[in-house]
């Protein structure tokens, strides 16, 4: 494997040639290091799993598509509930980007959460009618319900009245920060036990959303891995996956069909 010419990738820098050889010398170095991280994530997990709960005394009730629904009757029969705070106010034309980019992994993995004994389901402030109107559009199938007119969203870290505001700055992310919009993104687990009670167990926020983000871990894999430099911020190439410019182009060729 001699180099006779260095390739290059777009907007990349050009790439080193190495003989066969050499690349699973330096591969294999690599993988202890994939190895010693694997671990680490591990004793987090662990970490996470042994954090206290804390009981949930306030009784929120979500509008949905089947009605009122209390907190833990979002859990439908499962012990555990994975929610998506998802960026949808009020008013809003449109979703959060990166809140349908994270959305864009679940229809696929809800049938394999929930024989993990894990619901899911994704909450916004915005009015129900509201919230199906984009569902419809983004083509989804999982649960989103409303939390409008509740202090849901206050209570769990990512919705921002103006009396949280000090100087521009509220808190979020366990820290105060200046974010100006109304609210941000996160996850939030929380567990139930068999008299009906519910525990929040842990929320994250920040980069800590990417858990949702499978994408990224593919991304990550390429040559040119996220190629996310100079953006205006991270995410700003991300895209409703409608409105890339080759959506439609990529929406009749899938599978060699049309839809």
């Amino acid at each position: 494997m001699n180099a006779i010419a260095t390739p290059t990738l777009p907007d990349a820098p050009a790439p080193r040639i190495a003989s066969r050889e050499a690349w699973i010398r330096q591969r294999l170095e690599l993988l202890e290091r994939e190895k010693a991280l694997s671990r680490l994530q591990d004793q987090v997990a662990r970490e996470r799993r042994a954090l206290p709960w804390v009981r949930v005394d306030t009784r929120y009730v979500f509008d949905t598509l089947d009605g009122p629904r209390t907190l833990a009757e979002l859990f439908g029969g499962r012990s555990q509930l994975l929610v998506q705070h998802f960026m949808l106010g009020p008013g809003w034309e449109e979703g959060c980007r990166s809140c349908s980019f994270m959305a864009d992994h679940i229809d696929g993995i809800a049938v394999h959460l929930a024989h993990r004994d894990i619901a899911h389901v994704a909450v916004s402030r915005a009015p129900l009618a509201e919230i199906e109107r984009f569902r419809q559009r983004m083509g989804w199938r999982f649960r989103w319900v409303s939390s409008h007119g509740t202090g849901f969203n206050r209570d769990f870290g990512v919705g921002f009245d103006p009396d949280q505001r000090v100087d521009g700055e509220v808190v979020y992310n366990y820290a105060r920060r200046p974010i100006a919009r109304d609210e941000a993104p996160g996850i939030s687990l929380f567990a139930r036990d068999a008299d009906g009670s519910v525990f929040h167990t842990y929320s994250t926020y920040g980069r800590g959303v990417e858990a949702m983000i499978g994408a990224y871990r593919l991304i990550d894999l390429a040559p040119k891995g996220r190629d996310e430099d100079g953006l205006p911020y991270s995410m700003a190439w991300v895209r409703h996956h409608d409105r890339y410019e080759d959506a439609a182009t990529a929406a009749s060729s899938c599978c060699g069909g049309k839809r």
